[in-house]
């Protein structure tokens, strides 16, 4: 059985993403190829060399690709998976966008979000917000999987020697036209790779508290930042610091949640964090249900004797 797996990468390095689905490409195949898609990516390509386990990386570039357009993303693979079995791709946001597109083309259904693999029909994925999970098996000649990484322990990501073949397909995104990005740039930790995490809800009030509080502690202990759906919506974060079911899914070996109440969406997208802190004045909140250590306080006062102990320990 043969595996093809999208790398997700900046150009310039992988993402652990990558490694994590080739993780779960090892529980299908040990014939296992990793597709870079970018431009300027070969230093990605290289990379992606390395990883154990992997027999070959191929690597196709163009604008479009760059931008990880779906419909040239897909112009690039759909005609790959002749000599494939299965695709798996992480389920970030690019993979979101181009692998149903991929399943339409090759009139297949597509797994969603499996964190676990069976055997090589057979896939575990969650439902109803992560409160329950279904093993679903599939019929279909071809897979198009998308893959939790955060259910999967990344391989190595050196002591391979794959060889690097470029492709020469068409890099065209019939009917649309890249306009324009815009891209929060930071110094902290990527919220989806973060080792530790803080988050903040909609009980902070306001975008001026929620920099004033969560931010602060945050560059304290190196972590990211993180945002409930309905801080959010009300404007105190910005889209990208969205965890939870409609945001990114995360599991940091560090989660703080202050001021969020825990609805269920929210715990679908961080409750296999390995340590859950939750700060909420609430006793009833929902997030302790969850959390490996609940703090019922206010978070005004929390937080500043949270940093002052910090402070102390040197941190």
């Amino acid at each position: 059985m043969a595996v093809l797996v999208v790398a997700d990468h900046d150009n310039q390095a992988l993402r652990d993403t990558t490694l994590k689905t080739v993780a779960a490409a090892q529980s299908l195949s040990n014939e296992i190829d990793v597709l870079v898609l970018g431009h300027g990516a070969e230093s990605a390509a290289q990379a992606a060399a390395k990883i154990a386990g992997v027999r070959k990386v191929l690597l196709a570039e163009g604008e479009p690709l760059g931008r990880m357009i779906a419909e040239a993303v897909e112009a690039v693979i759909v005609p790959l998976m002749a000599g494939y079995d299965a695709l798996l791709v992480p389920s970030t946001s690019a993979g979101k966008n181009f692998a149903p597109r991929v399943a339409a083309k090759l009139d297949v259904m597509q797994l969603s979000d499996v964190v676990q693999v069976v055997d090589a029909e057979t896939f575990v994925r969650p439902i109803y917000a992560g409160n329950a999970l279904e093993t679903v098996r599939s019929s279909d000649a071809k897979k198009v999987i998308t893959v939790r990484p955060t259910a999967f322990k990344a391989v190595a990501g050196e002591g391979g020697s794959a060889p690097v073949e470029r492709l020469s397909a068409s890099a065209e995104a019939p009917g649309t036209r890249f306009v324009n990005e815009e891209m929060v740039v930071s110094d902290r930790p990527e919220l989806g790779a973060a080792k530790i995490v803080v988050s903040g809800g909609r009980a902070l009030g306001s975008a001026e508290e929620f920099r004033a509080v969560i931010e602060p502690l945050a560059d304290k202990i190196g972590a990211a930042v993180g945002a409930s759906r309905a801080a959010v919506d009300a404007g105190y974060a910005p889209n990208d610091y969205q965890v939870g079911q409609t945001g990114k899914v995360v599991a940091p070996d560090l989660y703080i949640a202050v001021g969020i109440s825990g609805a269920i969406q929210h715990l679908a997208g961080m409750k296999d964090s390995k340590v859950i802190v939750a700060i909420n004045k609430d006793a009833d909140a929902p997030i302790f249900q969850v959390a490996d250590y609940g703090w019922v306080a206010d978070y005004k006062t929390a937080i500043p004797a949270l940093m002052e102990e910090l402070g102390k320990s040197g941190k």
